[in-house]
């Protein structure tokens, strides 16, 4: 194996995940800090709303980040536990988690989770996936696989649609450098948030997440969703997005977001 696929491989060091990471990058950090940890990003309350969480579930958040979905397991009961590689994550999720009884926070690898075999109700992979290189994506499902109980449930939220970024996206950006807004869209879409460029090392379709957790044993339903644009524009572009992001089999490419449930 050659110096540059070994490097490739490595997992990315935690320290490229630090407090401005979690605070003005990634993905709901404004809902984070005007409503000090409280209130969940659109994406965050989809996915909570499919876990289906209940008072009394014991709840493993892996890659907990800042913490708000660890408060929101609390809110309603449950007994939530997190794990983050990254030292800044486990500070602010510790900070923001206080008096839950039987809660906790650890900084940990999801590929060594600290926890015996079937301990928890739900697992929770909220944005994480396509910071995991494809192997240790596998040796982190297997380790879900074994703390999750017999009844349990699997979440994951990934972003983007690796298939929007390698096929739709070009399309979007030849049209918008046409219109003069080219300044926007890099020819990288990894670069329209450049910290995201070096982290994000395993984007997935809907198919090739529903494949992997399948290949980890988990029976599994994967669906694309997408943000709302709030966008004003044109008849013609409002009938164009209309079909793009609705309609088969264009929806597979333009929608951004990949949700999954699944379970033993």
């Amino acid at each position: 194996m050659t110096t540059r696929k070994r490097r490739e491989r490595l997992p990315i060091p935690a320290a490229r995940y630090d407090h401005e990471y979690f605070l003005s990058v990634c993905e709901g950090y404004e809902e984070f800090i005007s409503s000090e940890g409280r209130d969940l990003s659109r994406r965050l309350r989809l996915a909570f709303s499919v876990a289906e969480i209940r008072p009394g579930m014991r709840v493993l958040d892996v890659g907990c980040g800042r913490g708000e979905v660890l408060r929101a397991c609390a809110a309603l009961g449950a007994e939530p536990h997190g794990i983050d590689y990254a030292p800044a994550a486990v500070s602010l999720s510790r900070r923001l988690l206080t008096n839950a009884p039987g809660s906790g926070v650890y900084r940990a690898d999801a590929k060594r989770l600290p926890f015996a075999d079937g301990a928890f109700d739900r697992v929770l992979l909220l944005d994480i996936v396509e910071h995991l290189h494809p192997w240790e994506l596998d040796q982190a499902l297997r380790e879900v696989w074994r703390v999750l109980r017999p009844d349990g449930r699997v979440v994951v939220h990934t972003a983007p649609n690796v298939w929007y970024d390698r096929y739709a996206y070009p399309l979007v950006r030849f049209v918008r450098i046409l219109m003069g807004q080219g300044s926007r869209y890099p020819k990288d879409p990894r670069a329209i948030i450049p910290a995201n460029v070096d982290v994000h090392v395993n984007e997935q379709s809907v198919i090739s997440l529903r494949r992997v957790l399948r290949r980890s044993g988990f029976r599994a339903r994967a669906w694309l969703d997408t943000p709302p644009q709030h966008r004003q524009e044109n008849p013609l572009f409002r009938l164009a997005r209309h079909i793009l992001f609705r309609w088969p089999p264009f929806r597979w490419f333009f929608e951004r977001e990949v949700f999954a449930v699944a379970q033993k």
